[in-house]
C-alpha cells in the first residue's frame, strides 16, 4: 500500500465534551494529518466541532459496533481513506508521530489488517486486560496477536471489504474479537504495536451497567458464529468455569447467566466456522480459540 491515507472515527455520547476536545486537538497535531475525521454522536447531539471535522448525529445509541459502522459509512462516502483509526473519546494521542508510524506499517505489509495500540494511563501503566495476549507479560512487547483493543487501533479498509464490517447486533463487548477472528480466517494479520500509545484513564469494564449480560451473550454468539462445532462446548465451558471463579458479585453472575441464555436462544447472524488451519494459526500465536 503506497502512502496509505488515514481517516479517524470517534464515538461520543455527549458526556465528555472536554475530553473530546482534547482528543481532537491531539489528532490535529499529528505529523501526518488525517485525511478525514468523523465524530459520531451515538444517540446524542454533538458539541461544536473544529473546522474540517465531520459530525454525524444518530437518533439512537447503536452501541460501539453500530456507531463504528455509522462512522465507517460516512468515511466511505468520501472515498479517500485507506486506513481507519478508531479512538475512544476520552483517549489522547500523546505522540505526534502515531499516524506516521501507522501508515509506514501498512505501507510495508499489504496483508496487515489490524494494528492495536497500547493503552496506558497518565502514569504510563497498562492494565492487564489491555494487553491482547493470553499471557500478558510485558505490555511493551509487541507482536502478532488474535484480537485487539477497541479504544485505539487502525484497520485496513481493504480488509473490511473482504471480511465485512463490525457486527451491529453485538452492540458492546467482543466486537473486536469477532472482527479479528474473521480477519485471521481470511489470511490477514493482527499486530499489537505498543509504541503506538493511546493515553486513557484507568477504568474497570464493570462500570458499564450491561457489562455482564453483554459479555456472556456475545461470547456465545462468537462461538455460534465462528467456531468449528467440536470447539463450541469447549470454549463456552472454559469461559463458564473462568467466570464462576473470577466473579465475586452474585448480581453480576445472575446477569451473566441471563446473557448466556440469551445468546443460546437468539440468532447471531450467519454461521461461518473458521477453518481448522486458522485454529492452528491462532494456537501458534499463543491463544487457541478455546479460551
Amino acid at each position: 500500500m503506497d502512502h496509505p491515507r488515514v481517516g479517524v472515527a470517534i464515538l461520543t455520547m455527549g458526556n465528555r465534551p472536554a475530553e473530546l476536545s482534547d482528543l481532537l486537538d491531539s489528532v490535529a497535531k499529528q505529523d501526518t494529518p488525517a485525511a478525514r475525521v468523523v465524530v459520531v454522536g451515538n444517540g446524542s447531539p454533538l458539541p461544536p466541532l473544529p473546522d474540517g471535522v465531520t459530525g454525524v448525529e444518530l437518533p439512537e445509541n447503536l452501541g460501539v459496533a453500530g456507531g463504528r459502522n455509522a462512522a465507517l459509512a460516512r468515511l466511505r462516502e468520501f472515498g479517500d481513506i485507506d486506513v481507519l483509526v478508531d479512538l475512544d473519546d476520552d483517549g489522547l494521542l500523546i505522540s505526534p508521530d502515531i499516524f506516521t508510524r501507522l501508515a509506514a506499517l501498512y505501507a510495508a505489509d499489504p496483508r496487515l489488517g489490524v494494528v492495536s495500540f497500547r493503552i496506558a494511563d497518565e502514569h504510563g501503566r497498562t492494565q492487564r486486560r489491555h494487553v491482547p495476549r493470553l499471557r500478558a507479560g510485558d505490555p511493551a512487547r509487541g507482536g502478532y496477536v488474535t484480537t485487539f483493543l477497541g479504544g485505539g487501533h487502525g484497520i485496513s479498509l481493504r480488509m473490511l471489504e473482504e471480511t465485512g464490517d463490525w457486527p451491529d447486533a453485538f452492540f458492546y463487548a467482543h466486537e473486536e474479537t469477532d472482527l479479528a477472528w474473521r480477519a485471521l480466517d481470511a489470511g490477514w494479520k493482527v499486530l499489537y504495536e505498543p509504541e503506538l500509545v493511546l493515553q486513557h484513564p484507568w477504568t474497570s469494564p464493570t462500570r458499564h451497567a450491561v457489562f455482564f449480560r453483554m459479555v456472556a451473550r456475545n461470547r456465545v454468539w462468537l462461538a455460534k458464529r465462528h467456531l468449528p462445532a467440536p470447539l463450541v462446548p469447549v470454549y463456552l465451558g472454559m469461559w463458564t468455569v473462568l467466570t464462576l471463579a473470577r466473579t465475586r458479585s452474585l448480581t453480576g453472575l445472575r446477569a451473566w447467566a441471563g446473557g448466556f441464555a440469551e445468546g443460546v436462544r437468539t440468532p447471531c447472524g450467519p454461521r461461518r466456522p473458521m477453518r481448522w488451519a486458522t485454529v492452528w494459526r491462532m494456537t501458534r500465536l499463543g491463544r487457541p480459540p478455546v479460551v
